[in-house]
């Protein structure tokens, strides 16, 4: 507010002026408006000069007004502080907007908890819980730490995570992450991480570190300012001494000269480049698309190909026995299956357990899993495999050649095939024409990679529209395809964030999808979608697009209109006024086109 009211006054006091006598209190109220509009940028220049960070756009400010204070041009320097300072408050004004986007994360942290003990429950600062510790969330709370609920059911609300509007219902033994709003009953939570590693800490920490990468035209555009100020003031000296060493008149040319510095402030290009990023990852932000950083924002519309995981990316990820293929009792089957199982959180493992339902009261005496192939335990006298044909061969068990749709899970009982399980997956329905709105916006390619078998990935990428499909991959093969389509295209890697970490690492842009509270998913990749919506890969480019196409219109617009005015000036046809406009004027329009962004329609 009180830059508000320091630009209120200046800017009536400025006003005033023009209805006064040209008397003595004429130069006085402008010298009264410029000194409540300057102060601020005077003390910033005087205390730069023992950092000898003096040239800058502030000092350009401060010669050029006091240049033409010298020469009687009151009104010309109050105008060029008055606009300068319109400017700033814009500029942060339109910084604001856009944080005030990604700031609303700030709010999903819950300060304190409240931990249950044998002797009630104690409301004590978060950092204080540990793990296994349990806590209670009321109606009406964000929940402060990830965990799982042990009692109470309730609709939380993940709009602020996730950008969905739509209530998710929860029950004991569900997983729940820190910064939902619990919205109706008690939840008992028991705690699984610490503050320090809970969801809302590395969201905060990504929101943080998103702006410290500089895009190309921001390290050119600072680079270049580093230069530029220092060559501008010695040119604006050469254009009033050179003149006036040829017996030209000196005010002409040193109003010429302040004219020419007043034009040749960068702010527009130093102010609206960042703000035109920093914009475009507040308006994904606020659509439930976390960028990294600014060079991801940047690079993201040069990619030409994309490379799409299948399952929990394309696909729901919740898996369901569909048919049990015996050749023995299908109650069999399934039961060793589940057993063999019961160790892992593999979605097909989590969806052979649900199936069979019932206790599982005998005990697993070894145990092996072998990555992407299957598993191998020891249960009294019988060694049960479980797992990919592959898996079968390799351990010298003939198998039955099934026909059938689905991920086959072939179960083997003392190297004997005795049935097989298919597990069935069903397409997100936004992934439906997804890939043809990606190519209207410039990717040439998708793939899709799956460990799955042929004919189940097959089948889901004709239905896709996938240009290439390849099955039966270890996470290593994902890898050195990804490796190979990097020799000739731009690769966007999209992938669940849990087992795709090598992947999204390699790929030129990694995209986790889902997975909002795991490492990997804010670790590995440059870009985290907040839910399970493949088709917000197509907002996220769409952004980049017009961030990019907004940020070189405001590049084009500025040296165009700049340079267009210096001539004017050195000609003698533009006056301080169009010097005004050259600099905050044309940073003002600047600041206002990149705020376009929040405007942006994206393909539905």
């Amino acid at each position: 507010m009180k830059t508000i009211y320091k630009i209120g006054m200046g800017g009536f006091l400025f006003l005033v002026s023009f209805f006064l006598p040209k008397n003595a209190i004429y130069p006085i109220v402008l010298i009264l408006a410029y000194s409540l509009l300057a102060y601020p940028i005077w003390i910033d220049v005087i205390k730069n000069i023992p950092k000898f960070k003096i040239l800058d756009e502030k000092f350009l400010m401060v010669i050029a007004t006091l240049g033409a204070f010298i020469i009687k041009e009151y009104p010309e320097a109050v105008a060029v502080i008055l606009f300068y300072q319109i400017g700033e408050y814009l500029s942060d004004f339109a910084t604001d907007q856009t944080k005030d986007a990604i700031g609303k994360l700030m709010d999903l942290r819950s300060d304190v908890a409240h931990l249950k003990r044998k002797n009630g429950v104690f409301t004590i600062p978060i950092e204080e819980i540990k793990v296994n510790d349990i806590i209670i969330v009321k109606p009406g709370e964000k929940i402060p730490l990830d965990g799982i609920i042990l009692s109470g059911n309730s609709h939380l609300d993940t709009s602020s995570m996730t950008g969905e509007s739509i209530l998710k219902t929860v029950k004991p033994n569900d997983v729940v992450i820190s910064g939902c709003l619990n919205k109706e009953g008690i939840l008992e939570i028991k705690v699984t991480t610490l503050y320090q590693e809970s969801t809302v800490s590395k969201i905060l920490r990504l929101m943080e570190q998103s702006g410290e990468t500089k895009t190309q035209q921001e390290k050119f555009i600072t680079k270049f300012a580093n230069y530029y100020t220092p060559i501008v003031v010695i040119f604006a000296m050469l254009l009033t001494v050179i003149p006036v060493i040829f017996h030209q008149p000196f005010s002409i040319w040193f109003y010429k000269s302040l004219l020419f510095l007043v034009i040749s402030c960068p702010c527009a290009l130093v102010v609206s480049i960042p703000i035109g990023f920093f914009s475009g990852i507040g308006v994904s932000s606020k659509k439930g698309i976390l960028i990294k950083n600014t060079l991801s924002l940047e690079n993201l519309d040069q990619m030409n190909t994309v490379v799409f995981d299948k399952t929990g990316t394309l696909t729901k990820g919740k898996f369901e026995v569909s048919k049990i293929i015996p050749k023995e009792r299908k109650e069999e089957i399934l039961r060793l299956a589940a057993l063999a199982e019961s160790n892992s959180n593999h979605p097909i493992a989590l969806s052979i357990q649900k199936a069979y339902s019932k206790p599982l009261t005998d005990t697993i005496e070894s145990y092996q899993e072998i990555v992407g192939k299957g598993i191998e335990v020891i249960i009294r006298d019988k060694k049960i495999h479980v797992g990919s044909k592959t898996f079968m061969q390799e351990n010298n068990i003939v198998c039955s050649k099934l026909d059938t749709l689905g991920t086959i899970v072939y179960v083997a009982c003392n190297h004997e095939y005795i049935g097989a399980i298919i597990i069935e997956d069903t397409i997100k329905e936004t992934a439906y024409g997804l890939i043809d709105h990606l190519k209207e916006v410039g990717i040439q390619k998708a793939i899709l990679l799956s460990g799955d078998h042929e004919r189940t990935v097959k089948e889901v990428g004709m239905k896709l529209h996938m240009d290439e499909v390849y099955a039966n991959l270890l996470p290593t093969d994902k890898v050195e395809l990804v490796k190979a389509e990097q020799e000739t295209n731009k690769i966007i890697f999209v992938g669940d964030g849990m087992n795709d970490a090598p992947v999204l690492m390699k790929a030129d842009i990694g995209v986790s999808m889902g997975g909002i509270g795991s490492d990997v998913a804010i670790e590995a990749s440059d870009i985290v979608i907040m839910n399970d919506d493949p088709s917000l890969l197509l907002t996220a480019i769409q952004i980049a697009k017009q961030t990019k196409k907004i940020v070189k219109c405001n590049i084009i617009f500025a040296l165009t209109v700049k340079i267009l005015i210096l001539f004017l000036g050195l000609i003698g046809i533009s006056s301080m006024w169009g010097a005004v406009f050259a600099d905050v004027g044309v940073t003002v329009l600047t600041i206002l086109n990149a705020l376009r962004i929040f405007q942006i329609k994206t393909i539905s």
